[in-house]
C-alpha cells in the first residue's frame, strides 16, 4: 500500500509538453530519496483542463499542480513527498482558498458544473492496466448481461435509456441495435469509429487514451445484443497513443478471457480487431468507414440498404462512435432511468465537448444535455481572454454552424441546436470573439470539407468548391450582392443532393453566418470592410500623424520596407508595398497604427 498516489496526465496535449519526462523525473527523485516503496506515479489520461498542462495531482491531499516542468519535479519531491509541504506556486489558482485552505478540484469553476459519466475514468486509472479498470467496475456490466439478461432485454435497457448516438447524427443507438438483431446472417460486426476527424475536436481520441477497456466492454455488449462474434475499432494513424493503449488493452482482456472464446463461460464468442484509417474526414461516415475497414477506397455507399441490414463485408453490422460506447457500461449497471435523469427528455445523459478557440479554460468538458452555451462558455470555460467579448461559437466543426451571443442561453442537445442552424455534431465547441470575421470563418470550414470531399459525387466535388470560389471573392473585397444569393442557391442545393453527410452539410457554416451575421457579408461586398479587421485584402493600416513620435521602430521591423521617414519626423506607410502583417501596429508604443 502506498501512502501518496501521483498521477501525471497522459494524454497527448501533456505528452507535447513533456508530461513523459515528468514521469521519468519523479521516479528518479523519489529514487534519491528513497520514497520508490512509499509513492506511487501514475500515467493517466486527460484530466479535462488541457489549457493548465502538463498537470500532476498528488493524493490523499488532492494537491493540483498545473504546468509542471520537468524542473519543477525535484521540490515536487523534496517539499511536498518528502517533508509534507505543498508548493503553492505550482498550484492551481483556482483550489486555493486562502495561506492555509485549499478545495478540491470539483468545487472549482471548471470542475463544478460537469458531471462526468464517458469521461468517469480519465484521469482517474491507469489506462495500461486492466487490473485498475477493473476496480472501477470494470467488466461487471459485461458479466451481468451475459449471465442475466437476453440480448432483447439488453437492447430494451438501451432503448429506454434515450441514448443518442453521440457521433453527431443523434440516432437512437437502441433502435439502431434492435434493427440488427433479427437480421439472420453467418456472421455479423459490431463496429466502433474513433476517426474523428473535425477541426478542434479531441473527445474520442481522449476517451481511448484515458480509458480504452470501457469501449471494449462496450462493443462486447454490443456483439452479445445483435449477435455478432467479430467487432473492429477504425481509429486515424494520428492517434498514436490511442492506438497503443487500444493494443495493450485488447491484449489484456484477452489473457483476462474478457475478449475471445466462451467469456465468462457463457459460450458467448467475441474480439475485437483495429483498422488505422489514412485521415481522410470523409470516413467519418459510417458507410465510407465500412468501406476502408474493406480495403477499399473510402467512399461513402448509397442508402438504403443501411448497415444493420448490408453493412461491413455486406454483413449486418452495428456502428456507433467512441462517446457512444463509454456511456454503456454506466447505463447497463445504473440502469435507463438513472441516464434519464440527467439531461432533457429528448436528449438524455451527458455530451462531452472539446472546448477551444477564443477561450480561457481550453480543454475536455462534460455536462448534461440542457446545459445552456453561456453556462459551457462563460463559467466553465472561463470566459473569454484579453479582455474581448463573446461573439460566437461553433458546434458540429465543418457540419456545424455558429451560434449568436444572443443565443447563448440556449439549451444545448440535438433538437434545440439544430432549430437555431446548427448541429451537436461529434462534439467540437470552437469559441470566437468580436476579432473573429464570420465569413472568414465560413470560408475555413468550408476549405476544409473541400479538401476533404471524397469526390464520389458531383454536388459535393464541384459545388463545395463553387461555393469556396464566391466566399474567396467576397473576403478579398470583389463580391457582389449577386453573389450572396448565389450562395444561398447553391447552399441549399449542396445540402438537398449530396450523396453522404459531409456535402448534406458543408452548407451549414455559411447558412448560419448569412442567417445571423449578414450585415458583415454585406459590408464586405458593399463597403469593401472587413468589420472584425481580420480579412487581409479589405485592410488598411495607416500612422497617425499627431501620435508619431517618429522612433522608427515600426520602420525597422517591416519586412517589406513599407515605412517611410527620418528620426524625429511623422512616419508613412506605403500602401503598394504594405503586406498588412501588422508587424508595424504589434511594435508600435505609442498607439501611432491604425487598421481599417
Amino acid at each position: 500500500m502506498f501512502r501518496s498516489n501521483v498521477l501525471v496526465c497522459g494524454g497527448t496535449g501533456c505528452t507535447s509538453s513533456h508530461s513523459d519526462e515528468i514521469v521519468a523525473r519523479l521516479n528518479d527523485e523519489l529514487a534519491k530519496q528513497g520514497l520508490s516503496e512509499e509513492v506511487n506515479v501514475v500515467r493517466t489520461g486527460c484530466f479535462g483542463l488541457c489549457a493548465l498542462g502538463p498537470i500532476v495531482i498528488v493524493y490523499p491531499e488532492g494537491s493540483f499542480y498545473s504546468m509542471v516542468t520537468p524542473d519543477d519535479v525535484p521540490e515536487i519531491v523534496s517539499e511536498h513527498l518528502l517533508k509534507g509541504r505543498i508548493v503553492k506556486r505550482l498550484l492551481y489558482k483556482e483550489t486555493i482558498v486562502d495561506d492555509n485552505t485549499t478545495k478540491s478540484l470539483n468545487e472549482t469553476q471548471f470542475y463544478a458544473k460537469q458531471k462526468r459519466i464517458a469521461l468517469r475514468n480519465c484521469g482517474v486509472v491507469n489506462p495500461e492496466v486492466i487490473d485498475e479498470y477493473i476496480a472501477r467496475d470494470g467488466y461487471q456490466a459485461l458479466g451481468k448481461v451475459l449471465t442475466e439478461m437476453t440480448p432483447e432485454q439488453v437492447i430494451d435497457e438501451i432503448l429506454a435509456s434515450g441514448l443518442r448516438g453521440r457521433g453527431g447524427a443523434g440516432f437512437p443507438t437502441g433502435l439502431k441495435w434492435k434493427f440488427a438483431r433479427p437480421n439472420q446472417a453467418d456472421q455479423k460486426y459490431v463496429c466502433c469509429n474513433a476517426d474523428e476527424g473535425d477541426p478542434g475536436a479531441f473527445m474520442d481520441r481522449s476517451v481511448l487514451e484515458g480509458d480504452p477497456h470501457v469501449v471494449l466492454e462496450a462493443m462486447a455488449i454490443a456483439g452479445y445484443a445483435i449477435g455478432a462474434t467479430q467487432g473492429y475499432i477504425y481509429i486515424r494513424a494520428e492517434y498514436p497513443i490511442a492506438v497503443d493503449r487500444l493494443r495493450i488493452a485488447i491484449q489484456q482482456a484477452r489473457e483476462y478471457g474478457l475478449l475471445g472464446k466462451d467469456i465468462f463461460g457463457t459460450g458467448f464468442d467475441f474480439d475485437i480487431d483495429l483498422r488505422l484509417g489514412a485521415g481522410a474526414f470523409v470516413c467519418g461516415e459510417e458507410t465510407a468507414l465500412m468501406t476502408s475497414i474493406e480495403g477499399k477506397r473510402g467512399e461513402p455507399r448509397v442508402r438504403p440498404p443501411f448497415p444493420a441490414v448490408k453493412g461491413l463485408f455486406a454483413k449486418p453490422t452495428v456502428l456507433n462512435n467512441v462517446e457512444t460506447y463509454a456511456n454503456i457500461p454506466q447505463i447497463i449497471l445504473n440502469g435507463a432511468d438513472w441516464f434519464k435523469s440527467m439531461g432533457t427528455e429528448k436528449s438524455a445523459g451527458t455530451k462531452v465537448f472539446a472546448l477551444g478557440g477564443k477561450i480561457n479554460n481550453t480543454g475536455l468538458v462534460e455536462v448534461p444535455m440542457g446545459t445552456t452555451l453561456r453556462t459551457i462558455v462563460e463559467e466553465i470555460g472561463g470566459g473569454i481572454p484579453n479582455g474581448h467579448k463573446f461573439k460566437a461559437a461553433q458546434t458540429g466543426g465543418p457540419s456545424g454552424g455558429c451560434i449568436p451571443e444572443a443565443l447563448a442561453d440556449v439549451e444545448v442537445d440535438y433538437d434545440n441546436l439544430i432549430a437555431i442552424g446548427s448541429m451537436m455534431g461529434s462534439g467540437g465547441l470552437i469559441v470566437m470573439d468580436e476579432t473573429t470575421c464570420m465569413v472568414d470563418i465560413a470560408k475555413f470550414f468550408l476549405e476544409f470539407t473541400v479538401d476533404e470531399s471524397c469526390g464520389k459525387c458531383t454536388p459535393c466535388r464541384i459545388g463545395t468548391k463553387r461555393l469556396l470560389e464566391i466566399l474567396d471573392k467576397i473576403t478579398s473585397g470583389k463580391g457582389t450582392l449577386e453573389d450572396i444569393e448565389k450562395a444561398e442557391e447553391l447552399c441549399e442545393y449542396i445540402k438537398a443532393n449530396s450523396l453522404c453527410g459531409l456535402g448534406q452539410t458543408a452548407p451549414n457554416p455559411v447558412l448560419s453566418t448569412l442567417r445571423y451575421y449578414r450585415d458583415e457579408y454585406l459590408a464586405h461586398v458593399t463597403e469593401k470592410k472587413c468589420p472584425a479587421g481580420a480579412c487581409k485584402a479589405l485592410l488598411n493600416y495607416s500612422i497617425v500623424a499627431d501620435k508619431c513620435k517618429g522612433c522608427t521602430l515600426c520602420a525597422r521591423n517591416c519586412p517589406v520596407g513599407a515605412i517611410n521617414g527620418k528620426v524625429r519626423e511623422v512616419h508613412t506607410i506605403d500602401v503598394d508595398k504594405c503586406v498588412k502583417c501588422g508587424v508595424c501596429m504589434s511594435n508600435c508604443k505609442f498607439g501611432a497604427i491604425v487598421k481599417e
